[in-house]
């Protein structure tokens, strides 16, 4: 029996690889790393279906070097034990370079499997590359992590999905003796995600939904419909993950307490990681709520902490009360559109100077050179303001913030209205 569209199709060489350019184009990290065979550890952080398990193959093919590969779901610390003892023997006799050893989803190793790991990291006994969907930061040890290079992949663009697609229709040993004809493109996009993994699932999914028929039409219409029909096999490897946090997340952001709730609960039956929700409330806190109901930040806080002290299934408690105060408070992004905007300023307009007014100056030349020269302490005037300008002169009079029309960012329009009359205007 034949394997999955999506393995049938996996590549084998850097040049079938299609995506992540940033890391494996002519001249990029990647790229460097492997043409000259110096290998360290490093860990993929990307979301799912962009490639990382094939990366790691493809390199351990290009440099020769002997692939082990652990799921960190299901493998122990006696299984990574095992590849120590493995890789060990097998470097006394090999002049190829250290093994590699592959960990799928290493986040969900716990400290006592990731301290495992730091040895035979650290004394080339194997040669790490860890795959994970979750930011390492969190997730993964800092004693491991300052031991690897940790690289972002990114999700697939249309081109890339669009060569995917082609390549299986022509190349794969099934599809190619198939009269398939593709008409629209749309749908097999949107089920994708981004994702190419889901996009070849979708793809067969189709293809085996239209047997016996020729030729095989593929078209928004088909495409849905076949999904639709099939939904257990489309999510067979667990993706849908990814759609309940972002369901999640938009009803927080939409103000759907009920929707949010309901979600929240997919995600507990589930099974999900509690912190992962935790982690995603804080940044909804932020994101979303931001200074409409800057108490909803605390309370965010708060539930991280508090989960991560009792765990579950208490946990569930502050959860759900978070999840509704978030849902259920006024909403603002203007903080964070205010760190957008200043951002792409910054982008474009390179490192301006800081005046001179307002840099420290903690020595006798710097004092010489005018740092510090006029400062004005806000707390010596009326009302703890002066007006003095602090953003350089070229970016002089330019607004990043504007305060949304809520109750509490009235207050502060208010305030910087008295403040700079000249910039926010009544």
């Amino acid at each position: 029996m034949l394997p999955p569209l999506p393995e049938r199709m996996r590549p084998v060489t850097l040049a079938d690889y299609v995506g992540q350019r940033h890391l494996v184009g002519p001249g990029s990290v990647l790229s460097r790393m492997i043409e000259s065979g110096n290998l360290s550890s490093f860990i993929l952080w990307g979301p799912p279906g962009v490639g990382k398990t094939t990366l790691a193959r493809i390199i351990a093919h290009t440099l020769d070097r002997e692939f082990f590969t652990l799921s960190a779901v299901t493998a122990g610390v006696k299984d990574v034990r095992e590849v120590f003892e493995k890789a060990g023997s097998s470097n006394i006799f090999s002049q190829k370079g250290s093994p590699i050893l592959f960990i799928d989803e290493i986040h969900r190793f716990n400290k006592a499997q990731q301290d495992a790991l730091l040895g035979a990291v650290e004394n080339g006994t194997i040669i790490l590359i860890g795959a994970t969907t979750e930011n390492p930061s969190f997730e993964v040890i800092t004693p491991l992590l300052s031991r690897c290079q940790v690289f972002v992949l990114k999700s697939l663009d249309k081109e890339d999905l669009q060569t995917l697609l082609d390549r299986a229709v022509r190349e794969d040993v099934l599809l190619k003796q198939k009269n398939i004809k593709i008409e629209e493109t749309e749908a097999l996009m949107r089920y994708s995600g981004g994702d190419a993994r889901k996009l070849l699932n979708v793809l067969e999914i189709v293809v085996d939904a239209s047997a016996g028929k020729d030729p095989i039409v593929i078209n928004n219409a088909t495409v849905t419909d076949s999904i639709q029909e099939n939904m257990a096999i489309y999510d067979k490897d667990g993706d849908m993950h990814y759609d309940i946090i972002s369901a999640f997340i938009k009803s927080i952001r939409g103000s759907d307490p009920n929707a949010a709730i309901y979600y929240l609960a997919r995600m507990i039956d589930g099974g999900e990681d509690p912190l992962f929700i935790a982690r995603r409330l804080c940044l909804s806190a932020s994101e979303d709520v931001g200074l409409a109901n800057p108490n909803a930040l605390l309370l965010a806080n708060a539930c991280f902490e508090v989960v991560s002290k009792i765990g579950m299934p208490e946990g569930r408690i502050p959860l759900a009360e978070t999840t509704v105060y978030l849902a259920s408070s006024p909403k603002s992004n203007g903080s964070y559109m205010a760190l957008e905007k200043a951002l792409a300023y910054v982008k474009e307009t390179g490192n301006l100077p800081v005046p001179l007014p307002i840099r420290n100056a903690p020595t006798k030349l710097m004092e010489e050179l005018g740092y510090s020269d006029g400062y004005k302490y806000a707390h010596d005037y009326p009302g703890h303001f002066v007006d003095m300008e602090f953003l350089p002169d070229a970016a002089r009079g330019t607004v990043f913030y504007e305060p949304q029309p809520n109750k509490h960012e009235n207050v502060l329009r208010a305030y910087l209205e008295a403040c700079w009359p000249k910039y926010y205007k009544k």
